[in-house]
C-alpha cells in the first residue's frame, strides 16, 4: 500500500528511471518523442514467443489453469511440469531440454515486459503467469540445476504477471504435489511408498532427487567417505534415467533404494566422528585385511582427539593451524603403520575427513 492508495506497483528498475531521462537529455524534443518502442513490432514478438512458449505444451491442455481458483491451478500444474520433465527426458541432454523451455519462458517474460502496455497483450497476462509458475515450479524441484532467478532484471515484471492470476496467493509446486505433511521425511516409509505411487513420475523423480540431495548432505555432513559413495549412487542413478536406461519407475525405486540404505547406517558403540575417520580408514582395503576392525577402531579414536586438539576457531583461514593438524594425523597413520600398501591417496582422504570434522567443531 502506498499512501491512500490500496493497490499498485512502481518499479524503479535500480535507478534506470534516473538514468533514462539523463540519456534521454541529450536528445531533442523531437527525437525524444521517436524514442519509444513501436508497439506492433512488440506485440509481434511478443506473440511469436508465445508461439514458442506454447510449443513446448503441445498436446497438453492447461486451459484449466488461466482464470481459474487456487485448486484448479494446484491441479494442472504437477501435470505440467511432468509434461515439460518428460519432453525434456526426449532430447539427447535432458538439461538441454529443460533449458530450452526455460530460455522460452524467459524470452515470454521480456518480450511481455515490452509489449505489456498493450490491450492484446494485457489479454494473455494469464497464460504468460502459468508459463513463469511452471518455470518457478521447475526450480523448486531443482530440475532447472538450481539457477534461482529471482535477481533477475525481469524480477520485478514476473510479479507483475503472476499478479494477473492472484494477488494474494503464493503457490509451491512441492506443495501442491503433497509434500506438505508436517511428518513427512524423505526417509520414512510412508514417503516413500506414497512417492512411489505419484501420478505424475517424471516429477516424482526430482522432488525426490532433491530432497535426497539434502538428506546426504545432512547425515553425512562429517562423513567424507559416506557422502562421496552415496552422492555418487545417486548421480548415477539420475544419469540412468536422464539417459533412458531407466523409466521413471525404476529410477525412483533406485532412489528409495539409496534412502533406505542411508537410513540403516551401523549403529554401534561409535561416536559420529569416530565413525567417520573409521570409514575412511577402511575404505583402504588392504588396512581392512591386514590390521582388522579393532585396530581401525583405536586408530579412528586416536585421530579424533588429535583433531579435537587442534582445531581452533577459523583454523580454516590459518595455514600453520592447517598444516599442524595434518602432520599430527600423519604421525598417528605412520605409528600404526597404516596404510600397509602406502597408497598415498588413502591418506589424503584420512586429511579430508580431518578437516571436515574439524570444521563441523568449530
Amino acid at each position: 500500500m502506498f499512501r491512500n492508495k490500496p493497490a499498485g506497483l512502481v518499479v524503479d528498475y535500480i535507478g534506470l528511471a534516473a538514468e533514462l531521462k539523463a540519456a534521454l537529455a541529450h536528445y531533442s524534443q523531437g527525437d525524444q518523442a521517436q524514442t519509444g518502442i513501436d508497439e506492433r513490432q512488440a506485440m509481434e514478438a511478443f506473440l511469436n514467443a508465445l508461439d514458442v512458449a506454447r510449443a513446448q505444451f503441445h498436446g497438453f491442455d492447461y486451459a484449466g489453469a488461466l482464470g481459474a481458483d487456487t485448486a484448479k491451478r494446484l491441479l494442472v500444474l504437477p501435470a505440467a511440469l511432468n509434461q515439460i520433465l518428460d519432453g525434456a527426458r526426449e532430447a539427447e541432454d535432458a538439461e538441454i531440454g529443460t533449458k530450452r523451455f526455460l530460455d522460452a519462458v524467459a524470452a515470454l517474460v521480456k518480450a511481455f515486459k515490452l509489449a505489456s502496455g498493450t490491450p492484446e497483450a494485457s489479454a494473455h497476462a494469464a497464460e504468460v503467469a502459468f508459463f513463469v509458475a511452471v518455470r518457478s515450479g521447475l526450480e523448486k524441484v531443482d530440475a532447472a540445476g538450481g539457477r534461482g532467478r529471482s535477481g533477475s532484471p525481469d524480477f520485478a515484471i514476473e510479479q507483475l504477471v503472476n499478479r494477473a492470476v492472484a494477488s494474494t496467493e503464493v503457490v509451491d509446486i512441492l506443495e501442491a504435489c503433497g509434500f506438505d505433511r508436517p511428518d513427512i521425511s524423505v526417509l520414512s516409509d510412508e514417503f516413500l511408498l506414497e512417492i512411489q505411487g505419484m501420478q505424475h513420475r517424471n516429477l516424482a523423480v526430482e522432488a525426490l532427487k532433491k530432497l535426497l540431495n539434502g538428506e546426504i548432505a545432512s547425515r553425512t555432513r562429517t562423513n567424507v567417505v559416506q557422502q562421496e559413495a552415496f552422492s555418487h549412487r545417486l548421480q548415477v542413478a539420475v544419469a540412468r534415467y536422464h539417459n533412458r536406461s531407466l523409466d521413471a519407475l525404476q529410477v525412483i525405486q533406485e532412489l528409495i533404494a539409496i534412502a533406505k540404505d542411508l537410513r540403516a547406517q551401523p549403529k554401534d558403540d561409535l561416536t559420529e566422528e569416530e565413525r567417520a575417520f573409521y570409514d575412511a580408514l577402511a575404505k583402504n582395503e588392504s588396512a581392512v585385511e591386514v590390521m582388522g576392525n579393532q585396530e581401525l577402531r583405536i586408530i579412528a579414536a586416536e585421530l579424533v582427539a588429535t583433531v579435537r586438539q587442534n582445531a581452533g576457531v577459523h583454523w580454516w583461514t590459518r595455514d600453520n593451524i592447517r598444516s599442524r593438524m595434518r602432520v599430527a594425523v600423519k604421525k598417528i597413520l605412520r605409528k600404526h603403520g597404516w596404510p600397509p600398501d602406502l597408497e598415498a591417496e588413502a591418506v589424503q582422504t584420512v586429511i579430508r575427513q580431518a578437516e571436515a570434522i574439524a570444521q563441523n567443531l568449530v
